[in-house]
């Protein structure tokens, strides 16, 4: 199961957030740096209205969302390279997620202390940024002086890795993380041989006040946000507030929604979050619908359908002959199986189809 790992400054409400998006009290949240020491870990369920509907259509008894794993890590303060804090301990635990989530506060407060004694999102994010690029770049130079010295004996691989390390390392050096370096599909697929922190996805989360939540936008530090990682790490950043996603965690759905809708939400940020770092792993969902349940199923983008079906069951890809298939939007559409296929949209896809977000499937296969 791939892993989405929350990291920030202390204090930037990262346990808080990470206990509203797993739904528990796992993470101790308290005004302190260094709070959060060993990683707490949790699965997050994906929230996606396609399978209410598609239940509506099948009468089916049970719903299953699609699931990933989310890790909270310890807050990093700057010399974390070298072993400040709890650097090395972080860096580690960076070093073993798939995608990074980077909380950084975005909101006034006096009750809460900030580590650098005020806020500023964008400092913040170059604080951490710079942390995990001169990580990267002890990583890049032990590398290079191992390979160096295979190359001279006729190594071709090591020759391809310095040749990339040449292109890396001044990248590296002039502060920019390795994820946003213009590669060729091979340097790409060399480079993961490197496992660097900053090759890694990223995406932002804005942590706003209660009151800011409805219009995020009028507020300076958010928009200072966007426009860094836009500009400096094309990438995005999403608005939440952890305060209230904390409070949403003792409350029933129909609570939930009230409470949201006196705020002027009406989604809480959390879901945007989740369906953001879902995405940012590279996976995507597709569907099984009848009676008994409708069950959100999770691949990476590309997949085809035999790997599509054996994360059901390896015997569905081992003895896979044929998925029946239509769109989500023509089932949901034409309002049943058996008038999509009336209309011909019911369609049988072979081993090659590459299956897509929202397909709705239904394999044969013989063992």
């Amino acid at each position: 199961m791939l892993r989405a790992g929350i990291v920030g400054l202390p204090n930037v409400g990262k346990s808080t957030l990470f206990n509203a998006v797993t739904r528990t009290r796992n993470a101790q949240a308290a005004n302190y740096p260094f709070c959060t020491i060993e990683p707490n870990s949790g699965i997050v369920t994906v929230p996606d209205d396609r399978l209410a509907v598609l239940s509506g259509i099948s009468k089916s008894q049970k719903l299953i969302p699609a699931v990933f794993e989310f890790v909270d890590i310890a807050g990093l303060v700057k010399g974390a390279s070298t072993g400040e804090g709890l650097g090395n301990k972080f860096l580690t635990h960076i070093r073993e997620v798939d995608a990074i989530i980077q909380v950084v506060r975005c909101f006034e407060s006096g009750d809460i202390l900030h580590v650098s004694g005020s806020v500023d999102p964008v400092r913040d994010i170059e604080v951490i940024n710079t942390e995990l690029v001169l990580s990267d770049l002890a990583t890049v130079e032990k590398r290079e002086e191992k390979q160096t010295k295979a190359a001279r004996g006729g190594d071709k691989v090591a020759k391809a890795e310095l040749d990339l390390i040449a292109k890396l390392k001044p990248h590296l050096n002039s502060g920019k993380t390795a994820n946003t370096l213009e590669l060729t599909a091979d340097e790409q697929a060399t480079m993961k041989g490197f496992f660097l922190l900053t090759s890694k996805p990223t995406l932002f989360a804005c942590n706003v006040a209660e009151g800011e939540l409805a219009n995020p936008e009028a507020n300076p530090h958010v928009k200072a946000v966007k426009d860094y990682v836009k500009t400096a790490m094309n990438t995005e950043a999403v608005i939440i507030s952890a305060q209230i996603e904390s409070d949403l965690v003792d409350l029933s759905a129909e609570e939930q929604k009230e409470y949201l809708e006196s705020l002027g939400v009406k989604e809480s940020g959390v879901g945007t979050l989740i369906r953001a770092a879902y995405h940012l792993l590279g996976l995507r969902t597709y569907f099984t619908t009848g009676e008994k349940e409708t069950r959100a199923w999770t691949i990476h983008v590309g997949d085809k359908a035999p790997a599509a079906a054996g994360v059901i069951h390896s015997d569905f890809e081992r003895g896979f002959i044929a998925a029946e298939c239509t769109a989500y939007e023509e089932l949901v559409k034409l309002g049943s199986f058996a008038k999509a296929r009336e209309a011909g949209r019911l369609r049988i896809e072979g081993k090659e189809y590459t299956v897509q977000d929202g397909d709705v499937l239904e394999f044969r296969f013989n063992v």
